[in-house]
């Protein structure tokens, strides 16, 4: 049996289902994908616990599924947070350099960010990540490593990605009665572009959009590091809603038929195309054009993308990211729906699944399982980090949790 801190755990809770992704560090260094779990919950609605006991429910068996196929018992996981609660905001920091020969040290940039991270947030709000962007020393912008160079000023850039606090209590009640013990919480939208965008496309300017069941969470990159996060609370069970309102069917049924039939763009069916409901549901009865079907998805799609366009429009990224939209999560797996996210975007578009793993990697490469692969992923790096410990991560987490306790 491998050693608990050869094991790295991805618990992604969702508005729809919950997903465990177990990986296992191999004599190269990097991870096998040994197990996977998913189950259904009723007990988180739009990112957000609203029901513990559901929550919790899922949680375990999720993690037991997962067990049973890697074949370990499983204690601990890095978990995420989703909801339009999330939000991000940039603030700046400056220093002088400590040391008398002008060098700047790790422990300038350290001193920078601190300084950056003194910023007042609202008090139902907690701070979740602090990620350095850039620097600048002595009026030289856009150093992305000062350590080395000589200066007397050290300016410094964060990117501060904020949450709520009561949601956070919530999620942690919910891990904790399942058992499971949390290593970090990472914001949704952070964890699933850990798994589906490259550093070129970070260099370049990307944006991941993470299309869940109830939210989309957006995250834009440039200069390979995080500019802006945020959620809308919007998914693809809003598409199955418009199905079942306009088929008047009920909301199984209606996703059924997104799944099988549903196409994002209504122009590339037939007129002549038909879908029996009967054929779906014994209950159901009905012959209706599947163009009908196609012209609701996209209609959803169109106030969905035009939302996002809004969200770039905020930061002046509107159709300006040579590295394209990144589309992922299980909402990305409708039919042309990149055709469409192009269209209205007017960006490169693509679809996002986790890749360069090894092990179960074909039930693995697969939109839905982005956030789950990208939370695994991310506990490993930070372990391979701080010197290849979990352990070690996992109290250097703790540390920066606590100081940020004490930020105004």
């Amino acid at each position: 049996m491998a050693k608990q801190e050869e094991i790295y755990v991805g618990l992604d809770i969702g508005s729809f289902k919950i997903s465990s992704v177990v990986g296992m560090v191999n004599e190269e260094g990097t991870l096998d994908v040994i197990g996977l779990g998913t189950s259904f919950t009723t007990g988180v609605r739009k990112g957000l616990v609203n029901e513990i006991e559901e929550t919790v429910s899922g949680i375990s068996e999720s993690m037991e599924i997962a067990e049973r196929m890697a074949g370990i018992q499983l204690d601990s996981a890095t978990v995420n947070i989703n909801g339009s609660h999330i939000g991000s905001m940039t603030s700046k920091g400056v220093v002088a350099v400590g040391k008398a020969n002008q060098e700047v040290t790790y422990e300038d940039t350290i001193r920078v960010e601190e300084a950056a991270q003194a910023i007042q947030v609202p008090t139902n709000k907690e701070i979740l990540h602090i990620i350095p962007r850039i620097y600048s020393v002595d009026g030289q912008e856009g150093v992305k490593d000062p350590v080395g160079m000589t200066g007397i000023r050290l300016e410094g850039e964060v990117q501060i990605i904020a949450v709520s606090q009561p949601a956070v209590k919530n999620l942690q009640k919910s891990v904790s009665q399942a058992g499971i013990a949390i290593e970090d919480i990472i914001a949704g939208p952070l964890a699933a572009s850990k798994a589906v965008a490259s550093k070129r496309e970070k260099e370049l300017g990307c944006v991941v959009l993470d299309i869940g069941a109830s939210t989309t969470g957006i995250i834009v990159y440039e200069d390979e590091k995080p500019l802006y996060t945020s959620v809308l609370p919007i998914g693809a069970m809003h598409i199955t809603n418009d199905i079942a309102i306009g088929l008047r069917t009920s909301i199984d049924v209606a996703e059924k038929v997104k799944i099988k039939y549903g196409t994002s763009l209504a122009k590339s069916v037939a007129e002549k195309e038909k879908i029996d409901l009967s054929e779906i549901d014994i209950n159901e009865d009905g012959i209706i054009p599947r163009k009908h079907v196609a012209e609701i998805i996209e209609a959803r799609l169109h106030e969905m993308f035009m939302l996002i366009k809004g969200e770039l429009r905020k930061i002046n990224r509107d159709g300006q990211l040579p590295g394209g939209a990144i589309l992922t999560g299980g909402g990305a797996k409708l039919e042309d729906i990149d055709s469409v996210a192009k269209s209205i975007l007017k960006l490169p578009c693509i679809i996002g699944k986790p890749h360069n793993l090894k092990g179960i990697v074909d039930k693995i490469y697969d939109p839905r399982f982005s956030t789950a692969v990208g939370l695994m992923l991310y506990q490993f790096e930070e372990a391979e980090n701080s010197g290849g410990s979990k352990q070690v991560g996992v109290a250097i987490n703790k540390i920066r949790k606590v100081f940020k306790t004490f930020l105004p």
